[in-house]
């Protein structure tokens, strides 16, 4: 089954945010993208209930570079507050994933249909994507276009190993792993040679809970589309 596809993602600026640093307002970007990041830009390239999205790895292209801005985000009492917020400057990564069909959803079982996921993921990132790409937070636009990985020079290449500690990996929802629950995964990460090669999910040893929570159900009839069906709603 053809499911792996691979695409530049460049930007302005990014947040990928540490979870230590939300709490105060102040929020700081971790130096590299984070598994849950990509994966979003992943579902917004395209994304069907039918299928999981997997990050295999991530090549870190530009040197890293952080900027500090003041901002004025929302509170929840009303109006602003004020904050400073420390985003990367100037980024570029290739990335490599690919998809496996949602076992957990046995209702949408007749739409797991060799190549039709594969082929709309790759005419959706042909088009820039399906919805708007964010790097980290809405503040920080994106743009994707296809690639081979590994082609071309990154800053990073001639570097062994740079770490960067126990890092946030991604959330565990319900509708992927059949457990009412919804759970936080934490790696130690690691660079060798600019490339980030992710964990599976599955083999991230560190995890907290963080709340109950239960897998939104869909209709099977809203899922059963053709190639040329799902490209014109698209």
């Amino acid at each position: 089954m053809k499911n792996s596809i691979s695409f530049r993602l460049w930007g302005r600026y990014a947040l990928f945010s540490d979870p230590v640093t939300k709490i105060g307002g102040e929020k700081c970007s971790y130096h590299v993208p984070t598994y849950e990041a990509i994966k979003g830009v992943l579902k917004s390239i395209y994304w069907k209930p039918t299928i999981i999205w997997h990050v295999d790895k991530v090549r870190v292209m530009w040197q890293i570079k952080t900027q500090t801005k003041g901002t004025k985000p929302l509170v929840w009492s009303g109006g602003n507050s004020l904050a400073i917020y420390t985003f990367l400057h100037e980024v570029e990564y290739q990335v490599q994933a690919h998809f496996t069909w949602n076992l957990h959803r046995p209702e949408l079982a007749q739409d797991r249909i060799d190549g039709k996921h594969y082929q709309l993921a790759q005419r959706m990132l042909e088009k820039g994507g399906r919805q708007d790409i964010f790097l980290g937070v809405r503040d920080c636009p994106a743009y994707v276009e296809p690639c081979e990985f590994g082609e071309g020079k990154g800053h990073y290449d001639e570097t062994p190993e740079l770490s960067f500690g126990l890092m946030f990996h991604g959330f565990d929802y319900p509708d992927e792993t059949g457990k009412d629950e919804l759970a936080s995964r934490f790696w130690q990460a690691v660079m060798r040679k600019g490339v980030l090669e992710f964990p599976k999910p599955e083999g991230c040893v560190i995890r907290r809970s963080v709340r109950k929570m239960t897998a939104k159900e869909f209709a099977l009839h809203e899922n059963l589309l053709s190639v040329e069906q799902e490209e014109a709603a698209l």
